[in-house]
């Protein structure tokens, strides 16, 4: 039986004012109901907070770590996965780093963990360095930037997908410096890229801040390399060889049937 002042102390977190306000001509007999009333509520608003952050966090698809294939990597550290699925870097405002080549698994592994995030009721932001370079560098106006530097350095986890497939104006280079900064020993920033930092230089040309960008990311960080072969080339490729097995299948029974 849920106490009245656990009940009283529900009713405060949910801001139900209207409720309190007449708290005093509630009776003994109206706990009961009182309480399955303030469940209800309670998971509703639970749940809705759970989708608005899904919606905002922007993951899109991905497969879950369960159907991952660890076997296929040539070099993959699983232990340091699991570790970060436990979510205790987000406490430490620790910078979670994968250095691999294309189709070995970065991104859905960064999508794993923001998603298990969300899950414990963490902000996130999902997004590759690109949108989001472009998104900052397209504002129009001194305060339309500032409110958008504001919604990449709020969230408790931003992932920054996919640095160095493109090259990067130094504006670009400015623009990413200034969130990493404004995220600096407050927040983490989990980022996926092909290029070992000592090629930076070649995504950001001639930035005076690579160096200073660099430093911050890597500070408070753990790097996570990973080797291997594109998983989706191997993919691409077994569903090349089915097609032509059931074309080959065809072709047999066509001349059977002959």
């Amino acid at each position: 039986m849920i106490e009245q002042s656990e009940l009283k102390q529900q009713a405060k977190m949910l801001k139900l004012h209207g409720l309190l306000e007449h708290w005093h001509q509630l009776s003994a007999e109206h706990y009961p109901q009182l309480a399955q009333w303030l469940a209800w509520e309670l998971t509703t608003r639970k749940q809705r907070s759970l989708e608005r952050r899904l919606n905002s966090a922007k993951l899109g698809r991905f497969k879950p770590l369960t159907e991952f294939d660890w076997t296929w990597p040539n070099k993959i550290d699983q232990h340091s996965v699991h570790q970060w699925m436990q979510l205790s870097f987000l406490a430490e405002a620790m910078n979670p780093i994968i250095i691999g080549s294309n189709g070995v698994g970065k991104s859905t592994i960064a999508q794993n963990i923001g998603y298990q995030a969300v899950m414990q009721g963490y902000t996130v932001i999902f997004t590759s360095a690109a949108n989001m370079l472009n998104d900052l560098a397209t504002q129009d106006g001194d305060n339309a930037l500032r409110r958008r530097l504001a919604y990449y350095a709020k969230p408790t986890l931003l992932i920054i997908d996919e640095v160095g497939y493109l090259s990067y104006s130094n504006r670009h280079a400015d623009l990413l410096f200034e969130i990493i900064n404004r995220r600096y020993e407050k927040s983490a920033t989990l980022v996926t890229t092909n290029r070992p930092f000592s090629e930076w230089n070649e995504v950001f040309p001639n930035a005076a801040c690579v160096v200073s960008l660099i430093d911050r990311l890597i500070h408070h960080s753990e790097v996570l390399a990973i080797e291997g072969n594109s998983y989706r080339m191997k993919e691409a490729q077994e569903q090349a060889n089915k097609r032509k097995s059931a074309k080959a299948v065809k072709g047999s029974k066509k001349e059977g049937k002959q």
